[in-house]
């Protein structure tokens, strides 16, 4: 149309590169990031050294709260004698042997529960009734089947693993992605295929957790049963110096329980990061 100005249909390429959007800064990290792993101890250090200043300078009985430095000598003189890891050994024993059991037949009997309805229509009351019972309960009961030696304690301490494994692995299992499996039986994959190269996998995670909620679960149960029915171990002999009011020795076995406990937690994060390589949770980190 005359009269009227033609407007131009591309920009030139100079206006192109003007508007061109520049990189996004650097991300500066946090105070968090910058702390790092020592953070994580600060409050560790705050109420260890509050401790030590109470029991030194406080009107506390020595007794009643012993000094953080007399116990952290007791700790090293079970550690020279060799003391300390008969004691962890023995926990950790009862521990892995009482896990690696619950673990087996919960994620085993966790997986039958999503594919056959009749394992389903079994477990599914065991495992509802069972998950919030005290199990430190069974305790008189394992001990008349099983005796007061370490068969009963393994039974109890896979006994109170189980449910968290199982709960956890039937989450996963039902949250797996019904069109990865379809998906799969449509390329003529058998169950079998499936259950381990797509069911499992896909689980893993949730699985995991359910490791990770377990373990100290059983940690706690391995020190409550020792307590309970004596032995060597770390509860054991917690119990052993509170029968000869032995304040230090008491302390001293919360310090190496608590220590034994960091240990096995750590151990479970690094073998899950391990595990999971491929998946998105570590990939952020």
């Amino acid at each position: 149309m005359a009269g009227v100005a033609e407007i131009p249909t591309t920009a030139p390429a100079s206006s192109a590169a003007a508007v061109a959007v520049p990189p996004p800064p650097a991300r500066r990290g946090s105070f968090w990031d910058w702390i790092g792993l020592p953070g994580h101890f600060i409050s560790l250090a705050l109420l260890f050294g509050t401790w030590e200043l109470v029991a030194q300078f406080g009107s506390f009985n020595p007794y009643l709260l012993p000094a953080l430095s007399t116990v952290l000598h007791r700790v090293g003189e079970d550690v020279a004698t060799g003391e300390f890891f008969l004691k962890i050994g023995a926990t950790l024993y009862r521990l892995l042997a009482g896990f690696s059991i619950a673990a087996v037949l919960g994620v085993g009997i966790g997986i039958l529960m999503t594919r056959f309805r009749l394992v389903k229509w079994f477990f599914d009351p065991v495992v509802s009734v069972g998950f919030p019972m005290p199990k430190v309960a069974f305790l008189p009961i394992f001990m008349l089947w099983f005796g007061a030696y370490d068969l009963s304690k393994i039974v109890l301490i896979a006994f109170a693993s189980f449910f968290a494994i199982a709960a956890n692995t039937i989450a996963g299992t039902q949250g797996v992605d019904r069109q990865l499996i379809w998906s799969a039986r449509s390329l003529g994959a058998s169950e079998g295929t499936i259950l381990r190269t797509v069911i499992l996998p896909a689980a893993l995670p949730q699985i995991l957790t359910g490791f990770q909620i377990a373990l100290p679960l059983g940690m706690i149960v391995t020190i409550v049963a020792e307590m309970l029915m004596g032995g060597v171990g770390l509860g054991g002999s917690m119990i052993h110096a509170q029968r000869f009011a032995d304040s230090p020795g008491v302390f001293a076995g919360i310090i190496e329980i608590g220590l034994s406990g960091f240990m096995v937690i750590w151990a479970v994060r690094a073998i899950r990061a391990r595990l999971l390589v491929w998946h998105q949770e570590t990939a952020k980190k």
